[in-house]
């Protein structure tokens, strides 16, 4: 098997014969003659598009422009150098367009003309295996931990700090990976973070201690904090813009790898004796996870990004790219690099460089984890007020759910056996509970549907919903039914109806929330934003597990109510973010 390091040759047009046409053809190639709109018909904007007051605001392409419209159908008479001029320079600006932004906005355009096909579909399926993987261990060390106090005779409240190891690897993955996809290409670390997953998921299996054990998680948890910001950047980079409801239902992965993790612990903690089950489990879930990695890289060819390829300096790739997706969709692609220079060729065009030395390579690499690198999310007022409330939200998120969730079977056993915890070194409680286990299974494939119902409103034009009012509505929904939950949920029954309620609303939350942060950033920094994100909801993770185990009194109340109150004040986060990513197009 060829290792994951290695660099593959560079794509070149000459490998895919036979998918370009003339630009005088492309009206009939294009996502309008698909949405069977007349070929001369002039466009028109809908009543429907909000409209942004760019006299007012200074702000980039995403935030200011009305271009989404135009861009998704456009009359026969434009597919013209002058027509995509016009096109991609659609809405007024107070600085000067950026090369890179214009031919960014070119390449969606190609993009969105080929539209949804085949390799799109594979990598929604290999995306997919990202968010799998993240909830399938997430859940899964939570699911561990009733056995592993047993076991290694650690009180309840102390091994809740396994959460914490493996928040640390989470904190680490996310930041370096989200990061590192902007500097090596999200290629690479679309496959190494599986990898590093699998190969210490594996070797917990053997821990000969609860320390090592812990370690071990850490270790694993470095790669598994880097599947969500890769993979949702990576997807988004790849989706047609009228497809863009997709890189919600992407979620609906997350709960599937939650049901997944459940259900194997169900039989395997169950039936085996409590220091066989668990790791019993552990190994399936890693050998789950390296079979993941071997379809992803042995069998898949993934195209690097072409807007990574743009940033840097590599055009003639990242026209290759869109013509392998042509070739690989079945499609045919107009574009060329003759087009993008033509089109970006203007004297309202600030030029970018178009080659970079290895000294300077060694150099931006060094200085990639600068403040500097993200000072872009910065750049006007509106885009740095979204990025500090989105990180807020990332932010109380990360800290209020592993408050409940990731304690979810403790709560469940209790509510079970209907004995209270206590701060002994001995297990109050059944830890192998099979009703805790199958309720847990229950309420992981609740969750399903909620990724789905996401999907759909996400695009929704009611003004109540799209990504902003589905995010908040369902993020209010968890906080009530959190509050509902501890106050209330006496009974195994009444458990199972809160948190079914809660599961749905939290898969539609983390769904929206997933789709619509990188929607918002540019893509020279995208991974950086989702990956500061990403870090800061798993800096904020790390503590919680700290608190549980510090919590007052009998430690099942306290940290739940706390985590409802976080959760509701991200509700406010969200309510206040002045952007709305709905049909607008991605730089």
């Amino acid at each position: 098997m060829r290792s994951p390091f290695r660099v593959r040759r560079q794509e070149s047009v000459h490998d895919y014969v036979g998918v370009l046409v003339p630009l005088e053809e492309a009206h009939l190639h294009s996502h309008s003659a698909r949405s069977g709109k007349s070929e001369y018909e002039e466009v028109r904007t809908s009543s429907d598009d909000p409209v942004v007051d760019d006299e007012s605001e200074p702000a980039l392409p995403k935030d200011g422009d009305s271009e989404h419209t135009g861009m998704l159908q456009m009359s026969a008479a434009e597919y013209t150098i002058e027509g995509l001029r016009r096109e991609v320079r659609r809405g007024e600006r107070r600085h000067q367009w950026t090369e890179y932004e214009l031919k960014s906005k070119l390449i969606n355009k190609a993009i969105q003309d080929i539209g949804m096909g085949r390799y799109n579909w594979q990598l929604f399926v290999l995306c997919g295996f990202g968010w799998f993987a993240d909830n399938l261990w997430m859940q899964g060390v939570s699911l561990t931990l009733p056995s592993l106090s047993e076991e290694f005779g650690v009180s309840e409240k102390q091994v809740r700090y396994t959460t914490s190891s493996l928040f640390v690897g989470l904190c680490i993955g996310s930041f370096c990976w989200g990061l590192g996809a902007d500097i090596i290409g999200r290629r690479i670390a679309f496959n190494v973070t599986l990898l590093i997953t699998s190969i210490f998921g594996i070797w917990a299996a053997f821990a000969p201690s609860w320390v090592s054990l812990c370690i071990l998680f850490a270790c694993m948890g470095t790669g598994v904090g880097g599947n969500l910001p890769v993979d949702g950047a990576l997807f988004l980079e790849f989706l047609p813009d009228s497809s863009s409801a997709l890189l919600t239902l992407l979620s609906v992965w997350w709960p599937v790898g939650q049901f997944v993790s459940s259900i194997f612990a169900w039989y395997f903690i169950t039936r085996w004796p409590v220091e066989e089950g668990w790791r019993l489990f552990v190994l399936t879930i890693g050998i789950i996870t390296f079979v993941m990695f071997l379809i992803r890289f042995g069998i898949f060819h993934l195209f690097e990004s072409p807007k990574y390829l743009l940033s840097q300096g590599r055009q003639a790739e990242a026209v290759a790219v869109v013509h392998g997706i042509a070739y690989r969709n079945g499609k045919m692609t107009w574009l060329t690099e003759e087009i993008l220079d033509a089109v970006a060729d203007a004297d309202d065009t600030e030029r970018m460089p178009t080659g970079v030395s290895t000294a300077n390579i060694i150099k931006q690499n060094l200085t990639s984890f600068s403040i500097g690198r993200l000072r872009p999310l910065f750049q006007t007022r509106k885009l740095g007020t979204t990025t500090l409330l989105i990180w807020f939200c990332w932010a109380t998120i990360g800290l209020g759910y592993p408050l409940f969730n990731a304690f979810l079977p403790q709560y469940l056993s209790h509510g079970s056996s209907g004995v209270p915890i206590n701060d002994k070194d001995i297990v109050a409680y059944d830890a192998t509970s099979s009703v805790a286990y199958r309720n847990y299974a229950i309420i992981s494939l609740v969750g399903v549907p909620g990724s789905l119902l996401a999907a759909y409103t996400v695009d929704h034009k009611s003004p109540f919903l799209g990504r902003k009012g589905t995010l908040a509505i369902s993020t209010f929904v968890s906080a009530v039914f959190l509050f509902l939950f501890v106050t209330f949920g006496k009974t195994p029954n009444w458990q199972l109806f809160f948190t079914c309620v809660e599961a749905f609303s939290q898969s539609i939350m983390y769904g929206v929330l997933y789709a619509f942060t990188p929607e918002i950033f540019p893509a020279p920094v995208r991974g950086a934003g989702t990956g500061v994100a990403s870090f800061l909801n798993r800096v904020l993770g790390l503590i919680a597990p700290i608190i549980a185990a510090n919590a007052p009194g009998d430690g099942t109340t306290a940290p739940i109510y706390m985590s409802a109150i976080l959760i509701l004040a991200a509700f406010v986060g969200m309510v206040l973010i002045p952007i709305e990513t709905r049909g607008r197009q991605r730089l």
